[in-house]
């Protein structure tokens, strides 16, 4: 693996070079300075009840965020509902079972449209969600670039095909962020996203009952609620230190031998990013910034050129 991990940090630089990174042309802070100068304020509240309500939620909207910028950019086309005649993101093997929170979203665009009708895309809204929800658990805050437009279509086979799964390899993480422009540097910032949030036990059964890089105590806390078989759906905290909030844990916990999924531990398993993950442990100040800048950078993938948008009235369906 290691060898496979070097040369993928190689080839990382001319891939960004080959690859358009984050089209961030045509985004703004001030997009909704006069159409909409409210909407950060409306986001926010929402956010604030729904993650009081339940903290685990902050965590499921940036994971919400990060699924739908994986797969042909930051366009909300993860929000689009199955009908008879169309398919969508929702129930894709790589989020049927993951993603959650369309509920939230739902409600901030009630409030947004009942303010500002037919302005603010929802694509928008989910990117100012998840600065949001990582800013109330404790995380940093930063400007959201805003003016993207929703998607009218959307892709399954594109959402199986590019979003890293709980047993990818470091290895294939460094390739699969460096194919949308993001650096090693940037994916080891944003997997620290695991600092909240749960996972179900069939994502992470394999690791505690099989791997050998785990620490023995945790493993063992792990297996009581996740047997051999059965279970599946029984939740564990990514961070069972500090587990609703947005912290360096995430960090602390890989160098312990403690990461929860296969793909957290790979980050910390004698390859090129030992050293990151060592600093950002120390380091919480490092992190938070690095994390800040890595969200914008993601936030900035655009769906490609000629791809059909508008602003949706209806997040859950084309207009």
């Amino acid at each position: 693996m290691g060898t496979s991990f070097a040369r993928s940090f190689a080839l990382l630089a001319l891939l960004c070079l080959l690859l358009p990174c984050h089209g961030k042309g045509k985004l703004s802070t001030k997009f909704y300075a006069k159409s909409c100068s409210g909407v950060a304020t409306i986001v926010r509240s929402v956010m604030a009840q729904a993650v009081a309500k339940e903290p685990r939620m902050g965590a499921s909207i940036i994971r919400l965020f990060f699924h739908d910028c994986f797969v042909n950019g930051c366009d909300a086309s993860i929000l689009l509902d199955d009908t008879a005649t169309f398919t969508g993101e929702k129930n894709a093997g790589a989020n049927a079972n993951s993603v959650r929170g369309y509920e939230v979203i739902d409600a901030i665009k009630t409030q947004v449209e009942a303010a500002c009708n037919g302005t603010v895309s929802c694509a928008d809204i989910v990117a100012l969600a998840s600065r949001d929800a990582v800013n109330l658990l404790g995380g940093p805050t930063w400007n959201v670039q805003l003016g993207r437009k929703d998607s009218r279509t959307a892709s399954p086979s594109a959402a199986n095909a590019n979003l890293p799964g709980p047993g990818s390899s470091a290895a294939s993480l460094v390739s699969a962020f460096a194919a949308k422009g993001l650096s090693a540097r940037d994916m080891t910032a944003l997997s620290g996203a695991h600092t909240v949030g749960r996972a179900r036990c069939l994502f992470f059964r394999g690791r505690i009952y099989g791997e050998p890089n785990i620490n023995a105590t945790f493993a063992a806390a792990r297996q009581q609620t996740c047997p051999q078989s059965g279970g599946d759906g029984n939740l564990a905290p990514f961070d069972d230190q500090t587990p609703d909030a947005f912290d360096n844990a995430y960090y602390t916990n890989l160098v312990a031998q403690r990461g929860l999924l296969h793909s957290d531990q790979e980050l910390f398993n004698g390859g090129p990013a030992d050293a990151l993950v060592r600093k950002y442990s120390g380091n919480a100040g490092m992190f938070a910034n690095d994390f800040a800048k890595a969200m914008v950078k993601m936030g900035g993938l655009m769906p490609a050129s000629g791809t059909p948008t508008e602003v949706r009235l209806n997040c859950r369906k084309v207009n």
